[in-house]
C-alpha cells in the first residue's frame, strides 16, 4: 500500500514533466488567425526621356497630366516641358503615341521641347492638309500631313510638331478640335504665321540607339491582357485590353474624326464606341453623346455616320 510520503513524492515529479504538444487534429490557436488580404501589387512604369536619358521609374497617376507630372519628376524638369509620349519606341512615330490606354509593361518614352520655329503659310486652298491631335495636357500637335497638300510643300513643318500660336495669338491649352477649328476658319489668299515647338532631337546618339542595350527593343512589349485606361476624371483602372470589335470600331471612328473635323484622337474614338454599348438606337446615341461629349458639339450627320460605322465594325467581327 503507497505511503502518504511516497504519493506526495510522484505528484512532485509529475509537476517537472514538460506538457506534452498539442495534438495535430488541434493546431494551436494562432495559426487558426485568417491571414491578412494580399496588397494589390503597385503598377510601376519605365520611362526615358525620348532624346536620350537614363531609365527612370514612376507610378501612382490616374491622368495624362498626372503622367507628365511624374515623369517631369523623375527628370527633373518641368511637366510643360513635354510635348507628347511614345510607347515602345523613341521615335517620333504616331502609330505608337500614348493616348489613354498604357499596356502593363509598356515602356514610356516622353518627347520635350526642342527647337522653335515660325513659318508663313498662304491658305490657297480650304484645307491645309493637317490632321491635329493633342497630349491631354495642353498642347495640340501635327499627327499627320497629307501628301501634296499646302503643309507637305513647306519643309519646315513636320509631324510631331507642336502648334504654340497662329498669328503670335497663343494656343497653348487650346484642344485639338478647337486648334483644328482655327485653322479652318482662316481666309483663303491671306498668309497667316504658325509658331512651331519641335521635338527635341539628339543626332549624335541615333547611332548608339541602334546597338546600346540601354534602350529596349522597339517592337510592342508583351502586356498581357490588361491595360492601364486613363481617365480625364476618376482613377484610373486596369482593364482588359479592347477587344477585336473594339479596335475596329474605334479605328473606323478614328478616321471620321479625321475627315469630318481634321483630328485624330483614338481616346475619344474608343470613349464614342463604349457609348454606343449602352445605346440600342441612333437617337439614344446621340443624346448620350450630348451628355459625355457634349464641348464638341457633333452635327447630327456626323453622329448618324459614326454608329453607322460602329455597326459595320460589330458585322466585320462577327
Amino acid at each position: 500500500m503507497e505511503t502518504t510520503a511516497a504519493r506526495e513524492a510522484r505528484g512532485a515529479e509529475a509537476q517537472r514533466l514538460p506538457a506534452p504538444p498539442p495534438s495535430p487534429a488541434e493546431p494551436p490557436a494562432a495559426s487558426q488567425t485568417p491571414s491578412a488580404p494580399r496588397a494589390r501589387p503597385r503598377l510601376v512604369f519605365r520611362t526615358q526621356l525620348a532624346h536620350g536619358s537614363p531609365t527612370g521609374k514612376i507610378e501612382g497617376f490616374t491622368n495624362v497630366r498626372e503622367l507628365y507630372a511624374k515623369i517631369a519628376e523623375a527628370f527633373g524638369i518641368a511637366p510643360t516641358e513635354i510635348l507628347f509620349c511614345t510607347l515602345n519606341s523613341h521615335k517620333v512615330d504616331m502609330q505608337k503615341l500614348l493616348g489613354g490606354q498604357i499596356g502593363l509593361e509598356d515602356f514610356i518614352f516622353a518627347h520635350v521641347r526642342g527647337e522653335t520655329k515660325e513659318v508663313e503659310v498662304t491658305k490657297t486652298e480650304d484645307a491645309l492638309g493637317l490632321t491635329i491631335t493633342d497630349n491631354g495636357a495642353g498642347y495640340a500637335f501635327i499627327k499627320r500631313i497629307k501628301e501634296g497638300s499646302i503643309i507637305n510643300r513647306i519643309e519646315a513643318v513636320c509631324v510631331g510638331d507642336s502648334i504654340e500660336a497662329i498669328n503670335d495669338h497663343s494656343i497653348v491649352g487650346c484642344r485639338h478640335y478647337e486648334v483644328a477649328k482655327m485653322l479652318r476658319e482662316l481666309p483663303k489668299s491671306q498668309p497667316f504665321t504658325l509658331r512651331l515647338v519641335q521635338p527635341k532631337r539628339a543626332f549624335d546618339m541615333i547611332g548608339q540607339r541602334s546597338r546600346s542595350s540601354k534602350y529596349p527593343m522597339e517592337a510592342k512589349v508583351s502586356s498581357g491582357r490588361e491595360t492601364l485606361r486613363l481617365r480625364s476624371s476618376g482613377a484610373a483602372t486596369v482593364e482588359e485590353v479592347p477587344s477585336e470589335f473594339e479596335e475596329e470600331a474605334s479605328r473606323r471612328v478614328d478616321d471620321l474624326l479625321e475627315s469630318y473635323m481634321g483630328i485624330r484622337d483614338p481616346e475619344l474614338a474608343s470613349t464614342m464606341v463604349e457609348t454606343s454599348k449602352k445605346t440600342v438606337s441612333v437617337q439614344e446615341f446621340a443624346r448620350h453623346l450630348d451628355s459625355v461629349l457634349g464641348e464638341f458639339a457633333f452635327p447630327d450627320e456626323f453622329v448618324v455616320e459614326v454608329w453607322a460605322a460602329i455597326g459595320e465594325a460589330r458585322e466585320a467581327c462577327g
